[in-house]
């Protein structure tokens, strides 16, 4: 943490105006936080909750520094550091006022400018509850596009920073996700894990939204895991009536027009008895909407109190000038609130709350204006956010199992990694729904906690290597090799390559390097040859402009073996002589049908068309036919005059038509087979600006689809959203699945949702969902699973077909706010390229889910590769350092996942002498979908890892911020059932040597002391 340069001078005048202002108004003393603090209501009216709030985004039209310091102020006139400056001092001046914040990015970084009177005057405001902290996490993330990992780790985060500086006062109750586009049932799971009493959301579909406040279902509780974790998954959640926003004619900010409440009677502008009966007014259409006496109104919006005094002055006449009616007969009682208090008097009213088990998306606000766009904008930063995440894991497990110390600085170092991850997350941020400039500025987060990392990876392995005191060669890292270039390979005829698997079991994994050299010698830590093929990089991929500078002509491709939460050590070695059995023989496809088949699975393209034609599993018999194209849509262009002229852009999906577009039928697709022992390849070109390579691995049990989409040429002035389809011949019936942000998968009915009958003139971008990682359908016996490497968009259209959108280029806004058209122009500007991988499964119902979710793991989890240029042989290098090594005594079961493995960076939970590390498991199977994984699991804990044993083991929430033995959660009826407010909780406990149980889709955090 970086030491604050503060004049002195300002410090002691202003450190002598708080001690003024503390003795004032007792900010200090004794009082009490959470649901004990609200300020009373009154039994037999309308309490009206007036919660003053700001929305803070974490990078949209500015970058995160431009929001938080004020720059750029003609792009939007928003600086955070001043709006925490002037609630503050409200807050100081009147002990019944309240206000909440919500994006920790932007706090941790005010907090840590403060001179320690103000922090602790500002503890004083947190214990008394006057300012409350909500939601907690780094960021507001999005729902649809982010991956479960992600999400727990940005909260967690958060929410230790607010436990480390503000302890149990400082932990929020309630759930605050106002602005995401669209909700997703997995986040409310995770919210209830996490301990949290409530979620309150500001976006849902328009038509859903008139159908709830007609029948007073706004508040409801959400089922999050209703077929696996049960009610230990329900969050009570509640729709907010005007968005996020303050009631029409309210709004008192710099920012707004609103007329202030006037209300000196001699004025020639007195208003305060119309707005009195405005208000009024609005509270009873509102009021109309709920099922209770309670309604809570947001006062605020986006980076609203820069000038707090002008919200809390006219707040402050509204309430009196409100409340003084009572004694005319109104039943309308205003106070300021918090969205926990409004939640409290909620389950205070003992009322029986209706269920909801689906989830919300996609989001629609008007007819033509469905939100379904964004799962797939930006699809670049899509991936490189998830291969970053990935990183992070690497980096946080190797810190633990190498135990590295304050002295090594790799807490710092990890920080950086871990809070560019968490601004990741924001719902502008992995969504693509924000200007170029801040995409870039994301990317350069990432890239710097990326630096960071390897610094840590470094450290790690000189502490895990050695056998004695020699020092291991520095290892360097090739963030390309999506394109094959790394300077590493390329640039040296003998190195060494070290290979980190992540997962608490050996897996073996394709390797492919970019080199110079027709031939290779590889050698494993073993001291024997690994077989491998050498294919000529296709004149698609040296077209990359981001690839100038390659020298790169082939890649070589290998399989390595790997020790569970462990690493190997390669050494490969350019040949001379010409190896056989390495070549690839490439020839062209002509007329006659061709396949590439191994022990799993066969695929037959046509020979007139070079295109994917049929599909088999050997193994199981399951055949289909399945031809794949590569389509487009072109973007409505629209304008903002008329509703109905809605454009396509980077958060709505509106085609022109619903019929998608063909490439030109009569171009003549140019396709390639490339044939070796390791893999075989087949080559298309769609058009000029699409390919994809098909690949299948020996043993393979997926193919593997690399798509190259880009340059999307727009000089016809029209932007296009490009598609690829698989079309299976299955019969579906309308129905198919999708995950939720890489957990448990949902049910999709096209043209159905659960809870309101759907009318739609938007046929394909109202039946678009989030796709996290797998889409599947099947007809109850086969099953078709297209797995992607990054979040992205996609349908089931017609039966037996699976559409999945993998990139898009607009040259129209749509006139949401971003102000600018979805048009990424690459690094040459004339158009980015986005490459990524679709892997493709064909088997039973009942094999099936062994399949995706051990590939979905295996994904989302890749081993890491690092490089050196030692000129050792693998005899010298064993004897001076480890070249195979694993972490784990044993590996973990099958069904079992280590979700999270590091060294707790500051004080803990409880009491620790010696360093604590926080470990989280996970059972990775739903309920049902496999006969003998889907089984309650249970392991030993106690002496799994290979560098310690473990002490003690006790269970936290799944943010870790509470001991799980202290969570206590408000309980609500249902028509059905009311919800527990504590599940089953099973102790571990060192006589039983740590075991540990896990039920379905069961995450468990434990805080971890060591022997």
């Amino acid at each position: 943490m970086n030491k604050l340069r503060v004049n002195k001078g300002f410090a002691m005048e202003r450190f002598s105006v708080l001690c003024i202002v503390i003795l004032i108004t007792g900010c200090q003393a004794a009082g009490k936080c959470g649901y004990e603090s609200c300020n009373p209501v009154k039994d037999g009216m309308i309490n009206v909750h007036l919660v003053p709030h700001t929305h803070d985004d974490v990078g949209w039209l500015k970058t995160v520094d431009q929001y938080y310091y004020g720059d750029k102020n003609h792009i939007q006139n928003a600086g955070v550091q001043y709006i925490l400056d002037s609630v503050i001092q409200q807050l100081f001046a009147d002990k019944n006022k309240r206000f909440i914040y919500v994006e920790v990015a932007f706090f941790a970084r005010w907090w840590r400018q403060q001179h320690d009177s103000m922090r602790h005057a500002v503890k004083g405001l947190v214990n008394q509850g006057r300012l409350e902290f909500i939601l907690g996490g780094w960021s507001m993330d999005d729902e649809a596009t982010t991956h479960y990992n992600a999400i727990i780790d940005e909260h967690s985060l958060g929410l230790e920073f607010l436990r480390q500086n503000f302890g149990d006062c400082g932990r929020p109750r309630v759930a605050w996700q106002i602005d995401p586009f669209g909700h997703s049932r997995e986040q409310a799971s995770l919210f209830a894990h996490m301990g949290y009493d409530g979620l309150f959301f500001g976006r849902v579909d328009y038509q859903d939204k008139f159908n709830r406040a007609i029948t007073k279902s706004m508040e409801m509780v959400w089922q999050g895991s209703p077929n696996n974790l049960g009610p230990s998954s329900d969050l009570f959640s509640g729709v907010l009536y005007h968005g996020y926003n303050p009631p029409p004619g309210f709004c008192w900010d710099t920012l707004c027009t609103d007329d202030p409440i006037m209300d000196d009677e001699d004025m020639e502008g007195y208003n305060a008895d119309q707005k009195t009966q405005d208000f009024l007014n609005y509270t009873k259409y509102q009021s109309m909407a709920y099922a209770t006496d309670h309604l809570m109104m947001t006062m605020g919006s986006d980076f609203n109190y820069q000038n707090a005094h002008m919200w809390f002055k006219n707040m402050d006449k509204l309430i009196s000038l409100v409340n003084a009616q009572q004694k005319k007969g109104s039943k309308v009682n205003l106070l300021y609130s918090t969205p926990s208090c409004y939640l409290y008097q909620l389950n205070r009213a003992n009322k029986t709350w209706p269920t909801k088990s689906d989830d919300f998306f996609p989001y629609a606000h008007l007819p033509h204006a469905y939100w379904s766009g964004f799962y797939t904008s930006r699809p670049t930063l899509k991936g490189y956010v998830r291969q970053t995440n990935n990183f992070l894991q690497v980096c946080k497990q190797l810190d633990a199992l190498a135990k590295l110390e304050d002295s090594d600085n790799s807490t710092l170092n990890i920080q950086v990694l871990k809070e560019a991850m968490g601004v990741a997350q924001h719902h502008d941020a992995v969504s693509g729904t924000e200007k170029q400039a801040v995409a870039y500025d994301y990317a350069m987060r990432l890239s710097r906690g990326n630096y960071e990392c390897q610094k840590v990876v470094n450290d790690a392995y000189k502490k895990l290597f050695p056998k004695q005191k020699e020092v291991p060669p520095n290892q360097m890292f090739c963030n390309l090799l999506n394109i094959s270039m790394c300077q590493a390979t390329e640039n040296n005829k003998q190195f060494t390559m070290t290979v980190y698997n992540p997962l608490g079991r050996a897996v073996s994994h394709w390797v492919r390097l970019p080199v110079i050299g027709k031939s290779y010698v590889i050698t494993d830590p073993n001291g024997k040859s690994v077989p491998s093929q050498v294919l000529p990089i296709s004149n698609v991929t040296k077209n990359i402009p981001e690839r100038k500078g390659s020298l790169a002509e082939n890649e070589l491709v290998f399989q390595v073996a790997l020790p569970s939460l462990g690493f190997s050590t390669f050494f490969i070695k350019m040949s001379q002589q010409s190896i056989k059995k390495q070549r690839s023989v490439v020839g062209q496809i002509d007329k006659a049908d061709i396949s590439i088949k191994n022990q799993h699975l066969s695929l037959m393209f046509d020979g007139n068309t070079g295109m994917l034609k049929s599909m088999k599993n050997l193994n199981s018999g399951a055949s289909i036919p399945l031809q794949q194209t590569f389509q487009y849509y072109i973007g409505h262009p629209g304008n903002s005059s008329v509703k109905r002229f809605q454009a396509s852009g980077a958060y709505v999906f509106r085609p022109l038509t619903s019929a998608s577009l063909d490439f030109q039928p009569t171009l003549k697709k140019k396709t390639l087979y490339v044939q070796g022992q390791l893999v075989q390849e087949i080559w298309q070109q769609f058009s000029p600006w699409v390919s994809q390579v098909v690949r299948l691995y020996d043993q393979a049990k997926y193919a593997e689809l690399e798509w190259t989409v880009g340059p999307i040429p727009v000089n016809d002035g029209k932007g296009k959203e490009v598609i690829t389809k698989y079309s299976t011949g299955l019969q579906t019936s309308g129905v198919f699945y999708t995950d939720a942000n890489g957990r448990e998968i949902l049910k999709r009915v096209r043209n159905h949702r659960a809870t309101w009958q759907l009318k739609t003139s938007e046929p394909v971008a109202a039946n678009y969902y989030p796709i996290n990682s797998r889409v599947y359908i099947n007809d109850n016996k086969t099953q078709f699973t297209v797995m992607t490497d990054r979040s992205q968009g996609g349908s089931s259209l017609q039966d037996g077909n699976i559409e999945v959108m993998l990139h898009r280029r607009l040259l129209y806004d749509d006139n949401l706010g971003v102000g600018e058209a979805l048009n990424e122009t690459g690094a040459d500007g004339k158009g980015l390229i986005a490459r990524g991988k679709h892997y493709l499964f064909l088997d039973t119902v009942q094999n099936s889910g062994a399949l995706h979710r051990e590939m979905g793991l295996r994904l989302y989890m890749a081993p890491s590769l690092s490089f050196t240029n030692s000129q050792m042989k693998q005899q010298e290098w064993s004897q001076k350092f480890y070249s195979n090594w694993s972490g784990l005594k044993s590996p973990l079961p099958d069904n079992v996942h280590m979700l999270t493995l590091e060294q707790w960076g500051g004080p803990t939970i409880r009491p620790s002498a010696t360093q604590p590390f926080l470990v989280r498991f996970e059972h990775i199977y739903e309920k049902g979908e496999n006969s003998a994984l889907s089984k309650p699991v249970k392991f030993l804990a106690k002496d799994l890892f290979v560098p310690f044993s473990i002490k003690t083991m006790e269970e936290l929430t799944l943010g870790a911020n509470l001991p799980l033995a202290d969570l206590k959660r408000l309980q609500w009826k249902t028509k059905d059932y009311t919800t527990d407010s504590e599940a089953v909780r099973r102790r571990i406990q060192a006589a039983d040597n740590f075991t540990v149980i896990l039920n379905p889709m069961e995450i468990r955090t434990f805080q971890v002391t060591l022997t």
